[in-house]
C-alpha cells in the first residue's frame, strides 16, 4: 500500500487486460442501484433492468408524486416475478433541498451574460427572467460575487444541462444574478445549490414524513435514503419516526453531499446503516480536486466499519450516450478499487436514452475491477484494524473468507436469519459470491405474530458480494436433512448463474446450537 492507496502490481494489470471479457450474464460483487423513472418504469423495461443486473430500485421524490410511484413500484413487482429475482426498494427523502418546480416541464433557456431573478415567489412560471425557490430566506444567506449553480443533476463537467449564476445583487427576498455559461434546463425540478448555504429546515422535512408514513408504510420500503445528513441525530430523528410508523427493520444509508456532513463523517457512520457518497453536490460543496480525497478515506472508513458504501453520479454521459467516457469509465472501476459496495444510476436511468445499457455497461466495469481487486491485502488491513483478540462473530467471519480463499473456493454460503453474518463475511471482501440462505424468523407480542426474513433477504442486495436466497419456513430449525435440501438450492443458483461448476469447493458457514461451523463441500452436479 502506498499513501492508503493499493496499487495493482504490473502482472496481475497485464494479465486482466489481455483476459477476454466476461460474459454478459456474468453478475458483478459490486451492487448496482437504479432510479426508477419515466425511461424505465414499465414492466418490461424493468425485467430488463434485473436481467442486466439491477439489485436496488431506487425511488426518488423530488419528482413525482405517490401515485406515480406507487404505479412504478407496482410494476417493479410484475417484472421481478417475470424475471425471477429479489429487488430492493428505496425511498429516497427530498430533504430540504432548494428547488425550481417546473410544473409545465417546458424547456428553459438561459443565455451567457443575461441577468435573472430567483425569487421565493413560487406563485410565479419559470421563465429565462424568473426562477422561483421553495426557500423564503435564501436572500439573507447570499452576498454579491456568490456563485449558485442551479440544475437536474450538478456539475457534471459538461454544463449544458445545468448553470453557473454569480450573484449581483439582492433585492428583499429577490437575488438578482448574471448568467455564466448558456444552459437549457429540462426536467419537472432543478436543484439550486451554494457551496456551504443549505436551507434551514429539518434533515426530515413534513413532506418526506407524509411520504413515509404513507406511501412507504404501505410497501414496507428496505431502505430509506436520507437526503443531506448533516449529524448522527438526523439518522436519529428517521430511526424514531420509522419504528412508530411499524417500519423498525427499514434500514438508513446516510447521503452524504455537503461539507457539514463530512465534518461529522465518523458518528453519521456510527449510527447508520450505509452511506451515500452524493457526488454532485459534494463536487460543488467541496473543491473538485478534494472530492477523490474524501471518496477513499469514506471508503476506508466504511470498509472497517463493514457498512456498505455507494457512490453515485459516475456515468452521466450516458443519459444521451451508449458509451461512457474513458474517464468515467475509469472512474468506475476506480470506486471499486476503493472499495465501495455499489453504484447508484440516477439520471442515466431515470429519464436517459440508454437505462438498460447503462447498468449493463457498469457491470461489466465493475466485474472487470473487481478481477484485480487486491483481495489480501485488503484482509489483512481489516484484520489488524478489527485488533487483538478478534470477537467470536469476526473470527468465524473472517475465518470462513480465510479458509475460502486457501482451497479456492467458487462461493460462501451462509445461513443468516438478520443478514448479520453475510454482511460480517462481506466485510473481509472475499473475491468470491457470498450466497446468504436467509432463514425467516417467527415473532411475536401480544396482539399479533408476524414473520420476518424476506425484507431482510431484499436488504442484503446492497451488501457487496452477497446473494441472498429466501429460505422456507421450514430451514428455520436447521437440521442435516434441511441444510442439505437447502445447499441443492443453492447449488442450483450457483449453477444456473454461472458460478458454479462440477467439482468446484464451497465454503458453508452456518450456527449449530451455541457454535459456529465452517465446512467444506464440493459441488458435484
Amino acid at each position: 500500500m502506498q499513501g492508503g492507496q493499493m496499487m495493482l502490481e504490473e502482472p496481475v494489470r497485464l494479465s486482466s487486460v489481455l483476459t477476454p471479457t466476461k460474459s454478459d450474464f456474468s453478475p458483478s460483487l459490486t451492487k448496482i442501484m437504479v432510479t426508477l423513472g419515466p425511461k424505465s418504469r414499465s414492466v418490461e423495461t424493468i425485467e430488463a433492468c434485473l436481467t442486466a443486473g439491477m439489485s436496488v430500485a431506487r425511488f426518488d421524490f423530488s419528482c413525482f408524486d405517490s401515485d406515480y410511484h406507487q404505479e412504478t413500484i407496482d410494476n417493479l413487482r410484475a417484472g421481478a416475478r417475470k424475471a425471477k429475482k429479489l429487488c430492493a426498494v428505496m425511498l429516497d427523502t427530498v430533504g430540504p433541498e432548494i428547488l425550481v418546480s417546473n410544473k409545465t416541464g417546458n424547456p428553459i433557456e438561459l443565455k451567457a451574460d443575461n441577468f435573472v431573478t430567483i425569487t421565493p415567489d413560487t406563485t410565479k412560471e419559470p421563465s429565462s427572467e424568473v426562477l422561483p425557490i421553495n426557500y423564503v430566506g435564501f436572500a439573507k444567506e447570499v452576498k454579491k460575487g456568490d456563485t449558485v449553480f442551479l440544475g437536474q443533476y450538478l456539475f457534471t463537467g459538461s454544463e449544458t444541462s445545468s448553470v453557473w449564476l454569480e450573484v449581483s445583487e439582492t433585492k428583499g427576498a429577490d437575488i438578482i444574478c448574471q448568467i455564466k455559461n448558456s444552459a437549457t434546463l429540462t426536467g419537472l425540478n432543478f436543484n439550486l445549490h451554494i457551496s456551504g448555504v443549505q436551507a434551514d429546515s429539518s434533515t426530515l422535512t413534513d413532506i418526506d414524513k407524509q411520504i413515509i408514513s404513507t406511501w412507504g408504510s404501505h410497501n414496507k420500503v428496505d431502505i430509506i435514503s436520507l437526503h443531506y445528513t448533516r449529524h448522527a441525530d438526523d439518522v436519529r430523528e428517521v430511526r424514531a419516526f420509522l419504528a412508530a410508523h411499524n417500519l423498525q427493520d427499514t434500514q438508513i444509508y446516510a447521503k452524504v453531499e455537503t461539507v457539514e456532513g463530512l465534518k461529522h463523517f465518523d458518528e453519521i457512520l456510527k449510527e447508520s446503516d450505509g452511506v451515500i457518497l452524493a457526488r454532485g453536490n459534494l463536487g460543488v460543496d467541496l473543491p473538485p480536486e478534494k472530492v477523490f480525497l474524501f471518496q477513499k478515506s469514506a471508503a476506508y472508513r466504511c470498509n472497517m466499519a463493514g457498512k456498505p458504501l455507494i457512490i453515485t453520479r459516475v456515468v452521466d454521459s450516458m443519459f444521451g450516450n451508449l458509451r461512457p467516457t474513458r474517464a468515467e469509465a475509469t472512474d468506475v472501476a476506480n470506486a471499486v478499487l476503493d472499495g465501495a459496495d455499489g453504484i447508484l444510476l440516477g439520471g442515466e436511468t431515470f429519464g436517459g436514452l440508454y437505462p438498460i445499457e447503462a447498468i449493463k455497461t457498469v457491470r461489466k466495469i465493475c466485474s472487470e475491477a473487481e478481477y484485480v481487486y487486491n483481495q489480501e491485502l485488503n484482509f489483512k488491513r481489516i484484520v489488524n484494524y478489527a485488533g487483538e483478540p478478534l470477537s467470536h462473530a469476526e473470527s468465524v467471519a473472517s475465518s470462513a473468507v480465510r479458509v475460502a480463499i486457501k482451497v479456492h473456493a467458487a462461493m460462501i454460503a451462509v445461513f443468516t436469519s438478520s443478514g448479520a453474518a453475510a454482511r460480517l463475511i462481506s466485510k473481509y471482501r472475499p473475491s468470491i459470491p457470498i450466497f446468504a440462505i436467509v432463514t425467516p424468523l417467527v415473532k411475536s407480542n401480544t396482539i399479533k405474530w408476524s414473520v420476518t426474513g424476506s425484507m431482510q433477504a431484499r436488504q442484503l442486495l446492497g451488501v457487496r458480494g452477497v446473494f441472498p436466497l429466501l429460505a422456507s419456513a421450514e430451514a428455520a430449525n436447521i437440521g442435516v436433512v434441511n441444510a442439505e435440501s437447502v445447499m441443492k438450492l443453492v447449488f442450483h443458483h450457483g449453477k444456473t448463474m454461472g458460478l458454479l461448476r462440477p467439482k468446484d469447493k464451497v465454503v458453508v458457514f452456518q450456527k449449530i446450537g451455541d457454535s459456529s461451523v465452517v465446512e467444506i463441500v464440493e459441488f458435484d452436479d
